[in-house]
């Protein structure tokens, strides 16, 4: 059987088959989103170039979890605002939360979720959620408004920055987190150092 590559290769790439031929995971509408390769087998995915996941020292599993790890997330329901690929969901069920509701309003994010290498681990029909995964294609600055007070045991915020998603550090949205948070739960919410080469690693808990 004969098939067909593109010429050239295009570095930090990943490639499918479509049925016809190897082509890119990526797509362009507006924005050009793709799924990156790392070292550590698991991929990262970037917005007009910019890398949405920390891989330069780990993988973004590991880092994911380091950061799920702060909020203590077993027995609880976490409000997770920007689903992404879906590591921090995966790595909520690991550690036994409850129930984890996961936003994510990029139809082409939860597009290239379904092309990582291991999809079946990161969607809500994964064999390790047992239905505590609740996957859902939404605004959370809009969706937020529909979930109850004080429903929530902890909160994981790691938006896009500022210029891509800037209703996400919004003071109207953090009143809303902390409607929906009980008292005396957690909020991990990463900002990043966008003026220092290197990307911090975590971020205060609140």
């Amino acid at each position: 059987m004969l098939f067909l590559c593109p010429a050239p290769l295009k570095d930090r790439t990943i490639y499918v088959w479509d049925g016809d031929a190897f082509a890119p995971v990526a797509r362009f509408a507006g924005s050009l989103i793709k799924l990156v390769p790392t070292e550590w087998g698991a991929p990262t995915f970037e917005i007009d170039g910019i890398k949405m996941l920390s891989t330069a020292h780990e993988s973004p599993f590991e880092d994911a979890r380091r950061k799920v790890a702060l909020v203590e997330p077993r027995g609880k329901r976490v409000l997770d605002t920007c689903g992404g690929l879906g590591y921090f969901a995966v790595c909520c069920l690991e550690a036994g939360v409850a129930h984890v509701h996961s936003f994510e309003n990029n139809a082409d994010v939860l597009w290239l979720r379904t092309l990582t290498p291991d999809p079946d681990e990161v969607g809500p029909d994964a064999p390790a959620s047992g239905g505590r995964l609740q996957l859902e294609h939404g605004d959370v600055s809009q969706a937020i408004t529909q979930i109850a007070d004080a429903s929530v045991d902890a909160l994981l915020h790691d938006p896009p920055r500022f210029g891509i998603a800037g209703e996400l550090y919004s003071r109207a949205f953090y009143d809303q987190l902390a409607r929906v948070l009980r008292r005396g739960g957690r909020l991990f919410h990463y900002t990043g150092s966008p003026n220092k080469r290197k990307r911090a690693a975590t971020a205060p808990v609140i």
